[in-house]
């Protein structure tokens, strides 16, 4: 009988998320017609419609492969069209970082490629994974029987010796994103023990404090040597159900082999894209192309700003209700201390079944999650302003100190 990566044994049960399913769909199916609606601001899902020029990209090029002088079939770079690489070049370019369009490589959204990236590094590799944190990172890692060493980075010591390190800023789930020193730090350590930091840097356009939070880590010296960075156009495109996005490695960042000798992480990455992956539909590379143009980035602002102030409103309500939380103004997500509990899983089921409001237990990120809980701004402004307005009249006496 064929034998099983017993890495897999290793996984939790249930994934954060399912978890929530789970739970919520036997609230649902317990009270078919509750008092008030659920109002969910779990998963971080957007409500907000792709702007029209972006969508027309995309009727366009549907309209070509019915031509047969325009017809697109198999793209042969592995990397992307050049058009969408080159659109992600000067994306970056309008804030300041040098990309080269050979170093892009159009993905199917950060998700797939944070955690196949790890495919490239040894099995015997250490992985440092900050905590808490959004659980894709561990569990490919854990899939991949690579070493995860948890640190907050605040009060742990790093280990002397590091392969991979998964950096999420703004960060998914506490809200927090990286200062320029802050990522410095890791850069410098990154380049003194020889690891790579893998850099998710899909809510990088919540930044409300630019020069306080940089976009991308090659904002910070020598990161091109060390780091790569993935990111995602479902958050700040609305392209959830579109999935695109697009992961950067420059040529300088190597990698080495048995021998001791220095190998392209680059060229790595494109065999094994050409190896397990056919590319992004062209439809899709073209509403990318459209989204991270200059009129296509005016069109999302108005998005971005929705959701924004929808973060500006979780946040008035947890201050005037004494609650301590991060997040929210470089990031769609809040997260705070669960009030009158120090259970995350005791405080979704009491906003479930009491508030009927749908959040994310922070004991699912990671042990430095327990009693902390996520909201997220992506919802409605009725739904937000509602569940906020619950939140006041369920949770009156808090104060947490």
């Amino acid at each position: 009988m064929a034998k099983m990566n017993e890495s897999f044994l290793e996984l939790k049960t249930n994934y954060l998320f399912a978890e929530i399913a789970n739970r919520v769909r036997a609230f649902e199916e317990a009270n078919p017609n509750p008092e008030l609606p659920l109002i969910r601001m779990g998963i971080g899902d957007v409500k907000l419609p792709i702007p029209q020029m972006i969508l027309d990209a995309g009727k366009k090029s549907l309209d070509e492969l019915g031509v047969a002088e325009a017809f697109r079939g198999y793209e042969d770079s592995g990397r992307g069209y050049l058009f969408a690489r080159e659109a992600v070049a000067s994306y970056y370019a309008s804030f300041g970082v040098e990309i080269n369009a050979d170093d892009v490589f159009i993905s199917d959204g950060a998700k797939s490629d944070t955690g196949n990236i790890g495919d490239l590094f040894s099995p015997d590799s250490v992985v440092i994974i900050t905590d808490p944190v959004y659980p894709v990172y561990d569990n490919a890692s854990i899939m991949r029987g690579h070493r995860v060493v948890r640190s907050n980075f605040v009060t742990d010591e790093l280990p002397e010796k590091a392969d991979i390190i998964y950096l999420c800023s703004p960060n998914n789930p506490t809200g927090d994103a990286y200062t320029f020193e802050q990522l410095k730090k890791w850069v410098c350590y990154a380049k003194k023990v020889g690891a790579v930091i893998i850099y998710d840097s899909a809510y990088e356009a919540f930044i409300q404090e630019p020069d306080k939070c940089p976009s991308s880590i090659f904002e910070i010296e020598g990161a091109k040597e060390c780091a790569i960075e993935i990111a995602s156009l479902s958050k700040n495109a609305g392209f959830t159900g579109i999935r695109a996005g697009y992961t950067i490695v420059h040529k300088e960042l190597m990698l080495e082999d048995a021998k001791g000798e220095k190998v392209s992480l680059a060229e790595l990455w494109k065999k094994r894209q050409a190896s397990k992956f056919n590319g992004v539909n062209y439809s899709a590379q073209r509403m990318i192309e459209s989204a991270l143009s200059f009129e296509g980035q005016q069109a999302l602002h108005e998005n971005i700003k929705y959701y924004q102030e929808n973060a500006r409103i979780i946040m008035d309500a947890l201050t005037e209700l004494g609650i301590k939380f991060t997040g929210g103004v470089n990031s769609p997500y809040v997260w705070f201390k669960c009030p009158n509990t120090g259970d995350s899983w005791e405080f979704f089921d009491f906003l479930l079944n009491k508030v009927h409001v749908v959040g994310t237990p922070g004991i699912g990120f990671g042990a430095n999650g327990a009693g902390m809980f996520r909201l997220t701004a992506f919802s409605t402004r009725e739904n937000t302003t509602e569940a906020m307005r619950r939140f006041r009249e369920k949770i009156p006496t808090v104060r947490n100190s």
